[in-house]
């Protein structure tokens, strides 16, 4: 200790400022992303022919819409909206959801078409179906067809 010399006056550290963490930039631009993808227009979901559709509310595990897309789930109904009105569909889906989910029917099976008869202006009933089934609140989830039950002109919809 004989060689030990003080260091003299301890000078004070600059205060740095704490940066915010990433994560929380992060979870605000996913809050912010989330906000605006929900202030989409209508319009911006239109969808082509040939496009396969899915969806799932937060809360359904990602297994559960492989299982709806696999036909692993029974499908105890179905309604053709073939040739109807949008009008005409928006009223028979709404009546055929509310008597499906009051009947306990878990899961059923929605054909709209692949739009090939719309000409130039696509899939319309593809597209608003697309529209209403995402605003349905006893829709959990739903997602194209397989092939032998209508592919892309049909929906499996999981119910509450």
């Amino acid at each position: 200790m004989r060689d030990v010399k003080p260091l003299g006056k301890a000078r004070p550290m600059p205060v740095r400022e704490r940066r915010r963490p990433r994560a929380a930039s992060r979870r605000a631009d996913e809050a912010y992303a989330l906000a605006e993808s929900l202030r989409l227009d209508p319009a911006d979901l239109d969808v082509e022919s040939g496009e396969e559709l899915r969806f799932c509310r937060d809360g359904i595990a990602e297994s559960v819409l492989r299982r709806l897309r696999q036909g692993e789930f029974a499908v105890r109904d179905e309604i053709d909206l073939h040739g109807m009105t949008q009008d005409e569909a928006r009223a028979a889906l709404g009546a055929f959801l509310a008597e499906a989910v009051l009947q306990r029917r878990r899961c059923v099976r929605v054909i709209h078409g692949k739009g090939r008869g719309s000409g130039q202006r696509g899939p319309v009933l593809k597209s608003a179906v697309n529209r209403w089934l995402r605003r349905h609140g006893q829709v959990r989830a739903f997602c194209s067809a397989r092939r032998n039950d209508g592919g892309t002109g049909a929906l499996y919809v999981l119910l509450d």
